[in-house]
């Protein structure tokens, strides 16, 4: 397996307590394939892939677990090594390319950094290589727009070079944050086409975090519905939007605007909010908003965590049975 994160916990000490971001979880992603974790803000999406790429505060943030890529264990390794790593074997495209370029250097100078950085090689070639990867994602007159500065670009043409700065020397994972948060329907459609053409040509491995389950049914491979820190549901796309099994994947169906739906109905969504990662709801976390708790039982949603199972292929994280699933399950097309 590429990819191997195995009982991942990030703990955050603060001065009103421990923040439990991530806690016991576990996914696979192997090459040439996307997954798509998805969530609600605060779920740990972002904080469990930044634990990946080894950038959480080592004084503050207090980690455990394991995180294995291409059979080497990331987790505790120096820094060295990490620095090694990022940009060149694992590269991030971070969810606002407008803060995450700097203003006083230039779109291609910014590229042709990390690639000098770990290739070692001229400034002449290195910009070569900005100007033909700034094509090879569809700028426009790369060679003129390479010495043009972050605010001259559109915010497409930022994601674009974002990708462009990620795939630079050719890595075999990228972790997409959010890549189309913003951005129009047709730019997100031309992203998300960018990235799969990328990925065919190239076999690279794709985390694509993301709240947009449109976009998961587009992209992704296989599936990780993460609630509160942990896995509620995995399973490959198909699975997952087709036949979810747990309430919480329920609801953010739900709430998903459908060309089947009826124009008059109104969205349906999750009641309540997300708790507090610092204080966690004992039993299922999802238990305070979910309408089904009474078919499971209340003292054993509340009293005990369900664990997600099983360990490959299908699998949730919910005490109903998979008949009370199938029976309960709203729509019946995950609609």
């Amino acid at each position: 397996m590429f990819l191997e994160v195995n009982d991942l916990t990030v703990d955050f000490h603060t001065e009103d307590g421990v923040v439990h971001a991530v806690d016991g979880l576990s996914f696979e992603v192997e090459r040439g394939t996307t997954l798509g974790i998805v969530g609600e803000s605060g779920s740990g999406k972002s904080v469990t892939n930044l634990a990946i790429l080894g950038l959480h505060n080592r004084e503050t943030a207090q980690i455990s677990g394991s995180i294995r890529h291409d059979g080497q264990e990331l987790l505790g390794a120096p820094r060295t090594t990490m620095e090694r790593l990022r940009g060149n074997q694992i590269a991030m495209i971070f969810q606002d390319p407008l803060t995450s370029l700097s203003p006083y250097h230039t779109v291609g100078a910014q590229i042709a950094e990390v690639y000098r950085k770990h290739k070692g090689v001229s400034k002449s070639t290195a910009r070569d290589r900005a100007i033909e990867m700034l094509d090879r994602v569809g700028i426009p007159q790369p060679k003129i727009r390479v010495d043009d500065y972050p605010h001259q670009f559109s915010g497409g043409m930022r994601q674009r070079a974002m990708i462009a700065m990620a795939l630079v020397c050719d890595p075999g994972l990228l972790i997409a944050d959010e890549p189309t948060t913003a951005l129009d329907v047709t730019v997100q459609a031309q992203i998300l086409d960018l990235l799969r053409d990328l990925q065919e040509q190239t076999g690279t491995a794709i985390i694509l975090i993301t709240h947009d389950l449109g976009v998961v049914a587009n992209t992704a491979h296989n599936v990780l519905v993460m609630y509160a820190g942990r896995a509620v549901e995995r399973g490959t796309m198909r699975e997952v939007l087709r036949e979810p099994r747990h309430p919480y994947t329920w609801g953010l169906l739900a709430s998903m605007p459908s060309l089947r739906r009826t124009v008059d109905l109104p969205l349906e969504p999750v009641r309540g909010t997300p708790p507090s990662l610092i204080n966690v709801p004992p039993g299922c976390p999802f238990h305070p908003r979910c309408d089904y708790m009474h078919l499971a039982g209340p003292e054993l949603c509340k009293g005990e965590r369900p664990e997600l199972s099983p360990h490959r292929g299908h699998g949730d994280a919910c005490y109903l049975s998979l008949k009370q699933k199938t029976d309960s399950r709203p729509g019946k097309e995950g609609k």
